[in-house]
């Protein structure tokens, strides 16, 4: 009887050590699951922060240009509702055309300069954005940027608001695929696709810009 007693303790104790192992095997894969939930919530903070940072330089920005742009003063929009300046006894008599969606749109001097500055802000706010997703690993997007959809980023009252923001949008979209293009280290100098760099400033390429514009004198 105690041998029996004993196998019976034996058999008992095997199978208190089989559930106490399954007990820390699952306790172990609990605890796993924790810390990766843990390190998750901090990598997602760290990219909230870093969006946030984003947004707020893309604001500081914003509020430099307007600030230069009160400092030069507005003039009013004389366009006539075409979507550029055409011209008057007192404006500057030098006559371009810029062509866009099969129409052709009257401009002088001043007009055409800004919106050549439209596709090259366009550009240069494009690239950071696009570098900016490319170094956070966000999924790339320019139509997500609060600054691609506004447009309106360094506007000036001498054209339409609607046209800046049309060219603008076309720089914008050629300078994030070069800023979020992973074949151009960070500090790249030299041309890219649409655009080049040169002691750390960015512009479109000439070329770009003439196809965008395709500005002619009348």
């Amino acid at each position: 009887m105690r041998k029996f007693n004993l196998k019976k303790l034996a058999a008992v104790s095997a199978l208190s050590l089989v559930a106490l192992l399954g007990s820390s095997e699952a306790i172990s894969a609990q605890g796993n699951w924790k810390n990766d939930q843990k390190q998750e919530r901090k990598a997602e903070k760290q990219r909230a922060k870093a969006e946030q940072q984003r947004i707020a330089m893309e604001r500081q920005r914003q509020a430099e240009w307007t600030r230069r742009n009160s400092q030069m003063g507005r003039g009013n929009d004389r366009s006539g509702g075409a979507g550029y300046y055409n011209g008057n006894a007192n404006a500057n008599t030098n006559r371009y055309r810029v062509y866009r969606n099969g129409a052709y749109y009257n401009t002088d001097t001043r007009g055409a300069d800004l919106l050549r500055q439209a596709v090259n802000e366009g550009y240069r706010q494009g690239f950071n954005a696009g570098r900016s997703d490319r170094s956070n690993r966000r999924r790339a997007s320019w139509s997500n940027s609060n600054v691609y959809q506004s447009g309106n980023y360094g506007y000036q009252s001498y054209v339409t608001q609607t046209q800046y923001r049309y060219y603008f949008q076309q720089g914008f979209q050629r300078g994030y695929q070069d800023g979020s293009n992973t074949r151009y280290q960070d500090n790249y100098e030299g041309q890219y696709q649409y655009g080049s760099s040169q002691n750390g400033t960015f512009n479109i390429l000439g070329t770009i810009l003439n196809q965008i514009l395709n500005i002619q004198s009348y």
